[in-house]
């Protein structure tokens, strides 16, 4: 798609100003309007988006629906249900030394919100923080990835047929595009993309001190412990692995098994991704692509790491790699670097849970952590730091909207989904209203009674 012009960037951005400005968000009805508009462009929208899901990613329309329709229909149900209920001002209670005072919190919307998306997941990673915006009573501009061509253009016809763009408008283009984005001033700037990108963004946001909210990655660890039940994780790991070809920000990045399971659950895993697709996963419907030829030369590198106990196979054209385990690698070999997006899993063993957090720990926090097994359950959580965390499951957590999605350190700042959707896009301003009946003189200089307030205090 070409790049949206410099100066229709700068027009949106000026009526968006104007528009928000002219409080006319504020309103809860028109909130729930809006959200109803989205919700209803989204139903009609679906099957065109699904096609170009599978055109940009080769995702068939039954993922598509699992991993990006279905959790955008979740989000627009939970914030049309509880909207009113966020939004109400919420009393505290205050302390006696402010008598005959009283407190409470009110959300407000923050503003303008610049709401840049990725391309793995590029309708539900876009929409997503959108739902958050319009409930809290923001303006938004979103920018989509380039990377997705064919979905960006539904998108834009989406947005662009259902909003005004001095209320929601969509952007189209390049990182250049994303330069001058990040060049104006926003009250608020959602990302979601690698943390090397959040930096730059954090970077830009920090020139106007902007409130961001940083949704990135980082190598999610998958430990199996000896007590773990082996078929049933090896299941869920080939599942959380294989969605979207393993280009998700919480796949399960590499797997820490105890070496007393090492071979039987590697056996189970190779077996596991043969039963996903009936042993034919290159012909599947249901196996996504790599997303681009750099991305594909970076992750077929990556198999000259250690040794392939299963998978290995590559074809350039279709930027098709197959599940892939790999054995022997080290700590400090490139595939344990960096994270992998894609569908090649390093294994490394362990012999005591010590040495797994000593490992874990000693890298940037990731954005998940999975854990299989029921003993170091506890030590486990109480001792590794993460975004988020599932207990002998993988991926699931991001469905459970009462649950904030967010990530910690290397792997992201704030965090979305629910209520907290509302939250990342609203400011929590306190209010404590005095009435005029009575004033204490206590507080008054010169402090009469000085000795006799500070025992109170």
């Amino acid at each position: 798609m070409e790049n949206t012009a410099p100066e229709r960037i700068l027009e949106i951005r000026k009526s968006q100003s104007d528009y928000f400005s002219g409080f006319n968000t504020l309103d809860i009805k028109f909130r729930k309007d809006s959200l109803k508009k989205l919700q209803k462009a989204l139903s009609k929208w679906e099957h065109p988006l699904y096609e170009a899901l599978w055109m940009d990613l080769h995702k068939s329309e039954e993922e598509s629906f699992l991993c990006e329709i279905s959790i955008v229909q979740a989000e627009l149900r939970d914030a049309l249900r509880h909207l009113e209920t966020w939004a109400r001002p919420r009393r505290v209670s205050t302390p006696a030394t402010l008598f005959p005072s009283s407190s409470r919190i009110e959300s407000q919307p923050l503003g303008n919100a610049l709401i840049i998306a990725p391309w793995n997941y590029p309708v539900q990673l876009l929409l997503n923080p959108l739902i958050g915006a319009i409930a809290a009573g923001c303006t938004a501009v979103l920018k989509p990835s380039p990377y997705a061509p064919n979905v960006s253009q539904v998108l834009s016809e989406m947005i662009s047929t259902t909003f005004p763009e001095q209320y929601v408008a969509i952007v189209n283009g390049d990182r250049t595009v994303n330069a001058q984005l990040l060049d104006l001033r926003w009250d608020i700037i959602f990302f979601t993309g690698s943390p090397s990108l959040g930096r730059t963004v954090m970077q830009a946001a920090a020139k106007n001190l902007t409130p961001v909210v940083l949704e990135l990655g980082g190598k999610s660890p998958c430990i199996v412990d000896k007590d773990a039940d082996i078929k049933l994780a090896a299941r869920r790991i080939a599942w959380g692995k294989c969605l979207n070809a393993g280009q998700t920000c919480i796949a399960p990045d590499y797997i820490l098994v105890h070496s007393a399971i090492k071979e039987q659950f590697l056996r189970e895993l190779a077996g596991q991704f043969e039963q996903l697709y009936d042993g034919a996963i290159k012909s599947s419907r249901h196996f996504a692509r790599i997303v681009s030829d750099k991305a594909f030369t970076r992750l077929e590198s990556y198999l000259a790491n250690g040794d392939v106990f299963y998978g290995g196979s590559t074809n350039k054209a279709e930027r098709y790699i197959s599940p892939t385990i790999l054995c022997n690698v080290t700590a400090a070999d490139p595939v344990m670097q960096e994270e992998i997006f894609g569908p090649i899993f390093p294994v490394l063993d362990f012999e005591e849970i010590d040495e797994v957090i000593s490992l874990v720990n000693s890298r940037e926090r990731p954005l998940a952590l999975y854990y299989f097994g029921c003993a170091n359950t506890d030590t486990i959580l109480s001792h590794t730091w993460s975004g988020g965390c599932c207990i002998n499951d993988t991926i699931m957590h991001i469905v459970n909207g009462k649950l904030p999605f967010g990530g910690v350190g290397n792997s992201g700042l704030g965090a979305y989904h629910g209520k907290a959707s509302f939250d990342a896009f609203s400011h929590r301003r306190s209010i404590l209203k005095t009435p005029t009946w009575i004033d204490t003189p206590f507080r008054y200089m010169p402090y009469k009674m000085f000795k006799a307030v500070k025992k109170l205090l």
